[in-house]
Order: structure tokens, then sequence, then C-alpha cells
């Protein structure tokens, strides 16, 4: 993580999240280095629907493609791109091992994860599968994915 807020230091970018599965886990690996709060705009922890909603995701997209899917994660990662005028957005959605008796639809070990760029206008997306024996190992697995390909869309 150091090696990406140096990065976003040098290139004068900023970056924002909106997460679900994740619980904030990529904003706190980001607020752990020093020098993070340069380039480092707002986070959101979005559980439920209506949040994700109110920040900006559509209701429409939800509804169509339900809320653990990849164009859900695009959703959130350019609302909150949008919502804080960052240049780089991450949006985060899906299940660890875990029905949601709110959201039927779905596997329980699917998350799926969106980077969008302001500026190339372009989604950078990856689905994972979430097999670890628990929660933090499967946050762990997900947030390193996420830094590796993050980093590759930085340079």
């Amino acid at each position: 993580m150091k090696e990406i807020i140096q990065l976003l230091l040098e290139k004068k970018r900023t970056i924002a999240t909106m997460e679900s599965c994740t619980g904030g886990g990529v904003a706190n690996a980001i607020t752990n280095v020093e020098g993070a709060s340069e380039v480092f705009h707002f986070a959101a922890v979005t559980y439920s629907n209506e949040y994700k909603i109110k920040m900006g995701v559509s209701k429409e997209v939800i509804d169509t493609y339900t809320v653990y899917s990849q164009e859900t994660a695009d959703a959130m990662a350019k609302a909150i791109s949008d919502f804080s005028n960052s240049d780089y957005g991450i949006g985060i959605t899906g299940k660890l091992n875990r029905t949601d008796p709110s959201n039927l639809s779905g596997n329980d070990n699917i998350v799926y994860f969106s980077i969008y760029s302001r500026e190339k206008k372009e989604f950078y997306r990856k689905v994972l599968v979430v097999l670890k024996e628990n929660r933090n190992q499967n946050k762990e697995y997900i947030i390193n994915t996420i830094l590796v390909l993050l980093r590759e869309v930085i340079m």
C-alpha cells in the first residue's frame, strides 16, 4: 500500500472507496500509510442496498443485476469517484460464505470489485471466489488482490 500511496502522490491522483463485504478494509489499508490524507478523499461502507442507492448507485442497476454483480461494483466505483471528486473509485460487493436474507440471489462465495479511472472513463474489474476458512482471511485475500490491480491501473 505504501507504494500505491507514493504512486498516487507522484501522479497527483486521488482515490475513494465504496465497500460492502470488506467493511472498509481497503480504506483502512490506505489510511494506515503516512501521507495517505493527501490522496485519499472519502470512504463509504454501504452494507445495505438503501445506502448504496443514497451514495449514487442506481436502484435500477441493483434491481436488474442484483446487488451482488459486476454491474453493481462498477456503479459503486463510479458513484464514489463522482461523489468525492476522486481520480479513482473502488467498488466492492459480494458475499463471504454467508447467505444474505435481504438479497437471496447470487452465490455465497463470490466477490465483485471494480476500479474506476475518471481520466480514462474505464473500469478495471475482477471476480473472486472466496473460499478461505474465515471472514478475515477472505477479506485479506480480497484486499490484497485489489491492491495488485490498483497498482497496475495507476502505473
